[in-house]
Parts: structure tokens; sequence; C-alpha cells
């Protein structure tokens, strides 16, 4: 079993809830794995094609033959959905036991007219979000809306983290649990 994480836009690999979900789930698998943009010392994220490749890149360097859980933070979240959805162009990977989902940004801060919703619909593995309260990401009342809309065999779950941004500060030992468990029920190790 591999769990393959990205981190958000503003973060990289070392980010604490990832270092923490490697931590809960050793000894099996977790690469926690960096954008180029990243990896090239570079702040400002590329085009989702470049990210999206990014992941397809990582998901070929990983044992096609284990079950496969991915996610991660915000963007590094919705990255991986959308490879699960093939919204570029590709089949999901056959693997792909589950998704998870910290802190997805479904429009941007202020502007919740910009939805990042279109793929959500072609999701068909067991999916769980993790989200504050008070994210300006996505209020709760507007990700249930939309979870609501993707396929029964996305067996959607959600853990809401009462009063925290999108920032989730102070929550990685129960986002890494949250993530564990999750595993435990999507892979059956």
């Amino acid at each position: 079993m591999t769990v393959l994480l990205f981190p958000g836009a503003g973060s990289d690999s070392s980010h604490s809830s990832l270092v923490a979900t490697e931590r809960v789930l050793a000894p099996h698998r977790v690469v926690r794995a960096d954008f180029p943009y990243r990896k090239q010392g570079r702040r400002a994220p590329d085009r989702a094609p470049v990210l999206l490749a990014a992941v397809r890149n990582e998901i070929a360097s990983l044992p096609a033959d284990e079950p496969l859980v991915m996610g991660g933070r915000s963007m590094g979240g919705r990255m991986c959905s959308m490879i699960a959805a093939g919204a570029d162009g590709m089949p999901k990977p056959q693997n792909l036991r589950g998704l998870v989902l910290v802190c997805y940004p479904l429009h941007p801060p202020g502007k919740p007219e910009s939805l990042r919703v279109e793929h959500l619909l072609a999701i068909d593995v067991p999916t769980l979000f993790i989200s504050g309260t008070n994210d300006t990401f996505g209020s709760p009342d507007e990700l249930l809306r939309w979870t609501a809309t993707m396929a029964s065999k996305a067996k959607v779950s959600h853990l809401w983290l009462e009063g925290k941004g999108h920032d989730l500060k102070g929550c990685d030992h129960t986002i890494a649990g949250a993530i564990r468990d999750f595993v435990d029920r999507v892979v059956k190790r």
C-alpha cells in the first residue's frame, strides 16, 4: 500500500501535517512529493497541466500492483482529485483506492463564483474531505452542496474541524489520525 501526498501551493512536502501522516502510517510507504516549482526553488505554482503531469510522474514511479491512496493539502489535493477524475484526459490510476483532500480549495477566498468543481462528478473512489469550519476557500455548506453531486462510489466522508481556517493550525494529529482511519477502511490492511 502506498499513500501519495502533495502539499498546498504555499508549502512543500515537509509540511507538518504531511510528516505527521507519514508517522502514523508507518511502516507503510508514504511518499511526500513536491511540485516542480518547489523543487526549483520558486514560490509561484506552475499552471495546472504542469502540476497534473507532476502527479502522474510520481504515480508512475510507484508500484502499480499495490493499492494507492493519494491526495494532500489544498492545491495538492485538488490536483490529485483531478487525476482521479481523469481531468487531464488520461484514465485514473487502476490501483487507486481512495482520495484524501485536506482543505480542498473549492474556490479562491472571496470568489465563490469561481468554483473548482467541474471534475468532482467523475470521481468514483472513496474520498475523505478534511476542512475547517472557517475555511475561506469554501464553507461547510458550500462543500457539502458540491460533494453531494459526486458519484455514490465516491462514498464521500467529511471531517469538520470546528473554528479552524484553511491552515488547520494545530490539527496535525487529528488530520493524520483521520487519514489513517480512512486508509484502514479503504485498503483493509
